[in-house]
């Protein structure tokens, strides 16, 4: 239905690639900002279940592409192929890379402009919902996370993954609410009796964005930042 397939998660990964590539060829071109998604971090088959307190998914997180691609996530798994294949191509090179994961972007007419990657992103949305994992984040807030990271690079105070959000959909009619702005049928329901008192699986969590666009700047040691996903 939102037009993003399988072919789209192999050449979104590809182009990825390509992109740093470029980058790492043009001298004049030493930082990179990388767009990922929220969906690279947040699809797992193997959290432990019955826990007493939440698991908390952070950048150290990764989605789990077969687990994507047996549930036909095809949004989470291009993006999280092309982040990967990102800092594959980034190793070892001349260029520093710093990945953004935003949540669903929203804004002032935002998602009808942009109804593919929207509609794709709520694949799987109710049990995102379900386990604490469905977020939002404005396009502002989006931009500014890119422009603090890319300034902060300069003195190496930047570096890795940084999970960017909001606000985290708690009730069915928030749910509703998003898929009415996106023109979609509304598939949310009432949540079964005692559900509210359900604590949620996950809790996500922003802190190193938070202290990224709290801090000031200043001059450090060169410091590599290490991605690990394999």
């Amino acid at each position: 239905m939102s037009g993003y397939t399988k072919h789209m998660a192999t050449l979104e990964a590809q182009a990825a690639e390509r992109v740093i590539e470029a980058c790492v060829r043009t001298v004049s071109v030493r930082k990179c900002v990388f767009t990922s998604s929220l969906l690279a971090c947040v699809w797992r088959q193997n959290y432990p279940h019955n826990r007493r307190f939440p698991t908390v998914i952070d950048e150290n997180c990764w989605s789990d592409e077969s687990f994507c691609r047996d549930n036909k996530l095809w949004l989470a798994l291009g993006k999280t192929a092309a982040e990967k294949a990102a800092w594959r191509a980034a190793r070892g090179r001349d260029l520093k890379l710093v990945t953004i994961c935003p949540a669903l972007v929203t804004g002032p007419g935002f998602r009808r402009r942009n109804s593919t990657a929207s509609i794709a992103y709520l694949k799987g949305a109710r049990a995102m919902l379900t386990d604490g994992l469905l977020a939002t984040a404005n396009v502002e807030t989006v931009a500014e996370a890119h422009v603090r990271a890319y300034e902060a690079m300069g003195d190496n105070t930047a570096g890795g993954r940084y999970i960017c959000y909001d606000h985290v959909v708690q009730r069915p009619e928030e749910f509703a609410e998003l898929e009415s702005q996106l023109g979609l049928p509304s598939r949310a329901s009432s949540p079964a009796q005692g559900s509210d008192d359900r604590p949620a699986r996950f809790e996500l969590c922003k802190r190193k964005l938070a202290r990224l666009k709290s801090s000031r700047r200043r001059c450090t040691y060169d410091t590599y930042y290490s991605v690990s996903f394999e």
